[in-house]
């Protein structure tokens, strides 16, 4: 039984089709990722799953049971919100026990569920503050703290990390993870950084104007998209016109070629073209490349490599990475 389903599930609104009939399943226990840009209906998904929203058409379920229709506060499941909506005038223990006030539970059992999941959280002993003497990290914990207090068998997460700075953002992403398998709940996380998509999830459905590109595993997304905007979404690649693809392999498709891919020399090899761009990104240098028909290749190559002082270059790469997409139209 998935934790989750969306069956043919369409949204609209007005004459805005944010959801074309799109399907997922989400296995129990799974740390699921909707990636994509803004207007992809990867948030309305989530609403959908939440009951923020109800469908024009389609079911969702959860745990094998049609909640279509049914209010929020009636399902198994928790939103984490990226403005964190924390009560300014409630100390930290108050606003992760709030949910369990609502429900009646007595005052020394929900302190004693809020402390611990402060504690899940690493926010033990900061139960007697407020949240404006929280630094952006820690309201976001506590944020996490209230939504995993009513142990909800579904935790959604919508853009949770976007108001933090790089390294936050990096330090809660092994944080969250680490959460996941500790609880061992689902997770759904929507997020427009193809990066946190990826170094967190165990899948990932990729979102495109209402519709779900693919599905698949991080790996499986950045090595094998399935489509031109797949590739150029999720991390760097170079989209490889058929005419090029049909050169090299003999078939007229798109192709994908990750610029890591590409070994870069001064030597002879068949495949010659000509350094433009420079871009020095720390470990590596980006390199744009003209080839001789105009053909624009990107290649990243060790930084402090040596390359020719006229920019001429050879490019290799292995068969496999050039991965074939859509047919040529």
């Amino acid at each position: 039984m998935s934790a989750v389903e969306l069956r043919e599930i369409s949204r609209v609104f007005g004459t805005v089709r944010a959801l074309d009939k799109i399907d997922l399943a989400i296995a129990e226990g799974e740390f699921f990722a909707m990636l994509g840009p803004s207007g992809s209906g990867k948030t309305t998904s989530l609403r959908l799953i939440a009951g923020f929203e109800q469908p024009s058409s389609g079911a969702v379920r959860i745990f094998g049971e049609d909640v279509t229709g049914v209010p929020p506060y009636r399902r198994a499941v928790n939103t984490v919100f990226q403005d964190y909506a924390l009560f300014p005038h409630m100390s930290v223990l108050d606003n992760v026990a709030y949910s369990l006030m609502l429900r009646k539970v007595a005052g020394p059992e929900r302190h004693r569920r809020a402390e611990a999941a402060l504690e899940m959280v690493r926010l033990g002993g900061y139960g007697a503050r407020k949240p404006g003497q929280l630094s952006g990290g820690q309201r976001q914990r506590v944020a996490l703290a209230r939504a995993i207090v009513n142990r909800p068998k579904v935790l959604l997460l919508d853009e949770p990390l976007g108001a933090l700075d790089l390294k936050l953002r990096e330090e809660m992403q092994e944080e969250l993870k680490s959460l996941q398998r500790t609880l061992g709940i689902t997770f759904v996380f929507v997020t427009h950084d193809q990066g946190e998509a990826l170094s967190m999830a165990d899948r990932v459905a990729v979102f495109d104007t209402g519709r779900v590109a693919q599905v698949g595993t991080p790996e499986e997304i950045y090595r094998r998209p399935a489509s031109r905007f797949v590739a150029s979404f999720v991390g760097s690649s170079n989209i490889l016109p058929p005419d090029f693809t049909e050169a090299v392999t003999g078939q007229r498709r798109w192709a994908s070629l990750r610029p890591e891919a590409i070994t870069v020399t001064t030597l002879g090899e068949a495949l010659r073209g000509r350094i433009v761009t420079r871009s020095f990104l720390g470990a590596t240098t980006r390199l744009g490349i003209e080839l001789p028909d105009g053909t624009k290749i990107h290649a990243s190559v060790p930084a402090g490599q040596s390359l020719p002082a006229d920019g001429q270059v050879g490019l290799n790469f292995p068969r496999e990475a050039l991965h074939l997409m859509e047919a040529a139209t």
